[in-house]
């Protein structure tokens, strides 16, 4: 139970299947990478963020930017008197935003380290039903090398658990 006037944390809002609703629902051409995706493969490891690779097409951004406003998108770890416009041109002149949502933290990386461009994580995704909705996954090679470039130790663990599902799915088919 919250004591009253307790800040809820980005954990305690953590709900990554309703922004993952709001995506699909908002049309926004995306696909699901980060721990997510690694959990929809068979990971085990927890993940408190959603993280997605996006279309750069112009009404993709558009669409993109209307839904973070829709959601209360803020800059994560910025100054919150920071300015920043919330708009297509701003996620076009970018590329990678961490946002602090109502539906807690979610990341859009146009180009994540080690992944190729989005065609090619797109064409190679794999498409999961979820709360009635079409969503792509990133395929357990994308999202290893995607691991494998962010070199951080829990990038290397949940990568070498990856390439055990990974074989394990290899071996199945």
């Amino acid at each position: 139970m919250r004591r009253r006037g307790s800040r809820v944390s980005a954990v305690d809002r953590y709900d990554p299947g309703s922004a993952i609703e709001a995506l699909a629902d908002a049309g926004i051409d995306f696909v699901l990478i980060g721990g997510l995706a690694g959990i929809a493969h068979g990971s085990a490891y927890a993940t408190y963020d959603l993280d997605v690779m996006y279309s750069r097409e112009r009404t993709n951004l558009e669409r993109l930017a209307t839904l973070l406003r829709d959601l209360g998108a803020t800059l994560r770890g910025a100054p919150p008197d920071l300015p920043f416009l919330l708009d297509a041109d701003s996620l076009e002149e970018g590329g990678n935003f961490t946002f602090e949502t109502s539906y807690g933290a979610l990341d859009i990386l146009a180009h994540p380290e080690g992944a190729p461009k989005y065609e090619d994580v797109k064409k190679a995704a794999v498409e999961i039903e979820f709360a009635g909705r079409r969503v792509l996954v990133a395929s357990l090679d994308h999202l290893i090398a995607m691991k494998d470039a962010a070199g951080r130790r829990k990038d290397e663990l949940m990568a070498t658990e990856y390439r055990t599902l990974a074989d394990e799915q290899r071996r199945q088919s």
